[in-house]
């Protein structure tokens, strides 16, 4: 299969979403203390590279807040829904605001909100990259079959660490001893990942 587009990132025209990492997940999720780990990550990668960052969560009055290891304080946008897809009007506002042209998606579940939320946005023509060591399911089995219909429908499957190294793009970049040394920071964590070892292992 031939690639239509190839997807490039610019760190002025990109947002983060982190999509309902929420308390009352733990210990459901498959992997979520990995999940957990690469959101925190690219939230601190979207601070040193001046991204807007977009969190949900659904319902919290069933499934809490977002888990207490992520600090979402800067976030651009913070919303509670019960619309699986994040592509809510207060996000497509802030989305227009900033000229953002393509989004780094990461958070569960994999089959539900996070399908739903880069389904709506490549409808609306935004450029989608799937952060696959940060999506999961409670059934893990579920994981794979939403990735490949996520890159089936346009989406770019991608991972924490490539994004990063594709937004700062040459080692002369400002930020990039910022990017490199938080890398290195998560380096014992991305060993450990069995989400992105799994995505290893199905071929994407």
């Amino acid at each position: 299969m031939s690639i239509k587009k190839i997807t490039k990132l610019a760190p002025k025209t990109t947002a983060l979403f982190i999509c309902d990492v929420q308390e009352r997940f733990k210990g459901l999720i498959w992997q979520y203390p990995s999940v957990i780990s690469v959101a925190g990550k690219m939230i601190k990668a979207s601070k040193i590279l001046d991204i807007p960052v977009v969190v949900t969560e659904q319902y919290p009055k069933a499934f809490g807040p977002t888990v207490a290891e992520l600090d979402v304080s800067e976030a651009a946008i913070s919303l509670s829904k019960t619309k699986f897809s994040m592509y809510l009007p207060e996000v497509v506002e802030v989305l227009k605001k900033n000229e953002t042209k393509s989004i780094l998606l990461l958070g569960i579940e994999s089959h539900v909100c996070v399908l739903q939320t880069a389904l709506e946005l490549l409808e609306h023509d935004y450029d989608v990259h799937v952060i696959a060591d940060g999506v999961s399911s409670q059934n893990y089995p579920e994981i794979d079959i939403a990735i490949a219909r996520m890159k089936s429908a346009g989406a770019t499957i991608t991972t924490s660490e490539s994004v990063l190294f594709q937004l700062v793009h040459d080692a002369k970049h400002e930020k990039f001893k910022s990017i490199s040394g938080l890398i290195k920071e998560y380096s014992e964590a991305t060993k450990v990942n069995k989400i992105l070892q799994r995505n290893f292992g199905a071929n994407l």
